[in-house]
């Protein structure tokens, strides 16, 4: 019996693509694909589509940049005397 095959969308495949040409590291792409694939949930249709006003609508249902971890993009920090410390 045969395993149906899913099929990879346009932008998913270039976006992986993309991350990979850039060496980007597998959680990395894991987790920007997740989010991604977020935005298209909460736009109900391709994430190629939205607009700016759309992502800020994104933006805010989710509360904005989350505090996950140092290295991720959407960390908060401040900038002290010394260099850069977590905004808590």
């Amino acid at each position: 019996m045969e395993r149906p095959t899913a099929t990879v969308s346009p932008l998913r495949r270039r976006m992986t693509d993309d991350m990979r040409m850039r060496k980007f590291e597998p959680k990395t792409q894991a987790a920007y694909l997740r989010a991604v694939t977020k935005l298209g949930t909460f736009l109900k249709r391709s994430p190629d589509t939205a607009t700016a006003d759309d992502l800020r609508a994104s933006s805010l249902r989710t509360g904005g940049a989350s505090r996950r971890e140092w290295g991720s993009p959407s960390g908060r920090c401040r900038p002290t005397s010394t260099g850069y410390r977590r905004a808590d």
